[in-house]
């Protein structure tokens, strides 16, 4: 019997809801397939115009613990073989995943309901937006069990939080709660556990509700500007604007604009 998909995929309108759904491991990753599914998933989601923002959260009480630690005590799936062996299956296997959903124009809201532990809050660090659960835990924790972040987390956790915090939680792998999240800038909101799907649907459905054509392009360029000098973005933005002006939902945002009336967009 096949095992059932690592994602658990839901349409509602311009909104997908991915649940990571292996509430058993506390959806850890740490097979090759789990890795390639998502980033399957961020390439046909990057293809589908009508798809205008992402929702990802975990199933059960946890969003993602990360690698799987008994994998790694058994020197198992992508923990296996020498050296070597094991380089590649990072780049092949769990690196995967920040390279796919950097390149994911569609915006992405993580709902953290639970614990974000090392891959898994590098995972939360990939999103554009986080909604934390009052009872979300979120570490770095890799040096912890005498490694390193190996999936990105390095580039990552700084963009996000800043140097400082990034280095206070990398090198000490300590955890913190979900109010210091809030003050580290880790999440936008703190919600108690059962409105933190609902929260972050209803902030997907915000961003849903504007011209997916602006709200990518919107997105490439927030991602861009971290590593660009302002020259280059500002031709860049130049582009894009061109691009936009010229769509018909641009046209219909202003006729709606100007008529007082809701718009109605067609993803053209």
């Amino acid at each position: 019997m096949a095992e059932a998909p690592f994602l658990l995929i839901e349409r509602d309108g311009p909104v997908v809801i991915v649940t990571l759904n292996r509430p058993d491991t506390r959806n850890a990753i740490s097979e090759t397939a789990h890795s390639e599914e998502i980033a399957e998933f961020c390439a046909r989601t990057t293809r589908d115009m009508s798809v205008r923002a992402v929702v990802l959260t975990g199933a059960g009480k946890a969003f993602c613990a990360g690698g799987n630690v008994k994998h790694m005590a058994e020197k198992a799936e992508m923990f296996a073989g020498a050296p070597f062996a094991l380089r590649n299956a990072y780049r092949t296997g769990i690196q995967l995943i920040p390279s796919a959903l950097y390149e994911l124009e569609v915006p992405v809201v993580a709902a953290v309901n639970g614990p974000a532990i090392g891959a898994g809050l590098d995972l939360a660090c990939m999103a554009d937006i986080r909604v934390a659960s009052e009872k979300a835990l979120f570490a770095e924790s890799f040096v912890k069990l005498g490694i390193v972040p190996g999936d990105g987390g390095a580039w990552l956790l700084p963009r996000v939080i800043g140097m400082a915090r990034a280095s206070l939680m990398t090198l000490t792998g300590d955890t913190i709660d979900a109010a210091k999240a809030l003050e580290y800038g880790l999440v936008s909101e703190v919600v108690a556990p059962e409105q933190v799907l609902p929260r972050a649907v209803e902030i997907a459905r915000s961003i849903a509700a504007n011209p997916g054509h602006a709200t990518r392009m919107a997105k490439r360029l927030l991602r861009e500007g971290q590593d660009m000098k302002l020259a280059p973005l500002l031709e860049l933005s130049a582009a894009y604007q061109a691009l936009a002006h010229h769509t018909q939902d641009h046209h219909e945002a202003v006729d709606a604009f100007l008529e007082k009336r809701a718009p109605e967009f067609k993803d053209q």
